[in-house]
């Protein structure tokens, strides 16, 4: 039986570790002027370095998938958080951009568990029916970790360097493996090396998840729009603030703040709406639709400065980006249990690639640019760059609503057949 002491000692340790991953993620949007003085980083080179994180995160996903329904998610990410250690010291002691993407890139590699490894902790813990709510909490425990690479990060900044910061975040990191080791209950791992198949079995688990057709119509969109949350509001959005908007660098600290904030309500909204939904027969889908759908209106309004509001275009920008979630939930609870580890980290191996493509191609684009006469990256190329992302996005809302015949049941409820 599932006491509210156990899930605490599930939820909060897990929690933690999805903090520190994104405080890993957005902290280069706050430091990014520091790396570009002292190691000499282009717009390319700061793409490329900090979506290394993206890349090593994503290539071990099926890997991932796979261990955490063979040893579970315990085990699995305490382990994973000491290569992240690992990283940010790397991070810490470089002196050149191959070091610097070294290290961001092990950062990527050992925390590349740390939503995974939650939600399938969560699909043994919490009733299949309320994972979309637990699954907002989490997800607002990431947000708390991006607030915390804002205006806390700039304040940090004023006393000690960006070396210091790493140094900092690797320590905090050694105690998040052993706390995770240490506190999580061990009930989920007591079965997992049985049902788990062995290694034709976990590969066939695979195979199953990427031929579905339910997993391939709902990928496009849910991918796009999370790559493009994920490449943008971990780095350019800093950048963009100050090279677009004119703010300066503790003014885009302070947007930034904001802007995580309105991501942790977007979690709790979302997961608490989709929760509050599901008792009138409505599946978290038809939310996520809808959400994912003004998101693109946002970026679009954004993108092509429609409209002279900057600051709440880009706090609902980090609100609705979060609806983007939501199909992890839908997806998870159309596959047999012992299968969900793998739909999800088969669907975020898609989406932290095409992050990976997205964050360092806003880069090269950007690059195509000549710097502005005050040496900031031309607007126009922000322009070029944040549309290319949007396009893809608009397909993605095509191809479900084209392909979306048939799939009425399992938007409203019913079976997917």
């Amino acid at each position: 039986m599932t006491t509210p002491l156990s899930l605490i000692r599930v939820f909060v340790p897990f929690a933690l570790g999805y903090f520190l991953s994104y405080l890993y993620r957005v902290v280069n949007a706050v430091i990014a002027p520091d790396l570009i003085s002292e190691i000499g980083l282009g717009p390319s080179d700061l793409g490329l370095l900090t979506s290394a994180y993206f890349l090593t995160f994503a290539l071990f996903q099926l890997p991932l998938g796979m261990l955490l329904d063979h040893y579970g998610p315990r085990k699995t990410e305490a382990i994973l958080l000491l290569f992240a250690a690992t990283g940010a010291f790397v991070f810490a002691i470089s002196t050149s951009a191959i070091g610097l993407i070294a290290g961001r890139a092990l950062i990527g590699l050992g925390v590349s568990s740390c939503l995974m490894a939650a939600f399938k902790a969560y699909s043994i813990w919490v009733p299949r029916d309320r994972l979309p709510l637990i699954n907002g909490f989490q997800m607002a425990a990431g947000g708390l970790g991006a607030l915390s690479g804002t205006v806390p990060v700039e304040m940090a900044l004023s006393s000690t360097d960006w070396r210091g910061v790493f140094l900092f975040l690797g320590a905090l990191t050694v105690f998040a493996a052993g706390f995770i080791f240490f506190v999580v209950p061990r009930r989920d791992e007591s079965d997992m090396k049985e049902s788990s198949g062995g290694l034709k079995g976990q590969i066939s688990g695979v195979i199953s998840v990427f031929t579905s057709p339910m997993f391939w119509w709902i990928a496009p969109l849910t991918v796009s729009s999370q790559a493009a949350f994920l490449s943008i509001q971990s780095l350019w959005v800093g950048p963009w603030l100050h090279d677009v908007g004119g703010l300066e660098r503790n003014q885009v600290a302070s947007h930034l703040l904001l802007v995580a904030a309105s991501m942790v309500a977007g979690f709790v909204s979302s997961g608490v709406i989709a929760d509050h939904l599901r008792r009138f027969g409505i599946k978290p889908l038809p939310v996520a639709i809808t959400g994912m759908s003004i998101f693109i209106l946002i970026q679009l309004l954004i993108t092509f400065r429609l409209v002279d509001a900057v600051l709440p275009l880009w706090m609902m920008f980090g609100f609705f980006a979060t609806t983007g979630i939501l199909p992890y939930a839908a997806l998870s609870q159309k596959f047999p249990l012992h299968l969900s580890g793998r739909v999800n980290t088969g669907l975020n191996l898609l989406v932290f690639v095409s992050a990976f493509a997205a964050q360092w191609g806003t880069g090269a684009i950007i690059g195509l640019w000549p710097k502005t006469a005050a040496g900031s990256y031309d607007p126009a190329g922000y322009q070029a760059a944040f549309g290319v992302i949007l396009g893809l996005q608009v397909l993605g809302l095509l191809w479900l609503i084209v392909f979306g015949k048939g799939r009425r049941a399992f938007v409203m409820g019913g079976q997917d057949g």
